[in-house]
């Protein structure tokens, strides 16, 4: 038994995945400072508080996706949890689409919710998640083949 087989390390993913969290963090600060701004030029508080819930929205949203990634990436380390692995990801999908709905009946027809402010939020906040999504992505480097094991080296004797 070699040390490589002792040693578990963690999945090349997670760095990745991180760095999304955070510059998404950062996208969605934005986004509530300009669309606050907006939406206290188009409706006062209203047009402010509609830009915050939907910057909230998008960040949960966001959030919800990488945060199943990294725990499913924790809990899945062997080859015959990779049904949990699936499982936690579609059931943060299923969160994610049970909330939005929710979410869409409390909100709808609400006196202190300005609705375009609140939809263009979360559009704003689902493009710059995206974005920040590919540009991670491209630069990051990741290798072809992630957490493969190589056998050791022959050895001359």
């Amino acid at each position: 038994m070699s040390t490589n087989d002792t040693v578990r390390t963690q999945p090349t993913s997670i760095p990745v995945l991180r760095r999304i969290l955070i510059y998404g963090g950062w996208v969605a600060i934005a986004i509530a400072v300009v669309g606050s701004i907006i939406g206290y030029l188009v409706d006062g508080g209203t047009g402010v508080l509609s830009a915050l819930i939907g910057t909230a929205m998008s960040v949960a949203f966001m959030g919800i996706t990488a945060g199943s990634i990294l725990l499913a990436n924790r809990v899945a380390g062997t080859e015959s949890a990779i049904g949990g692995f699936f499982g936690i990801i579609m059931g943060g999908w299923l969160l994610k689409f049970v909330v939005f709905l929710v979410l869409l009946v409390v909100l709808q027809d609400r006196e202190w919710i300005q609705p375009m402010v609140l939809f263009l939020c979360i559009i704003a906040g689902v493009v710059g998640s995206l974005v920040v999504d590919a540009v991670v992505v491209m630069k990051s480097r990741m290798p072809y083949v992630s957490d493969a094991m190589l056998p050791p080296a022959p050895v001359d004797e």
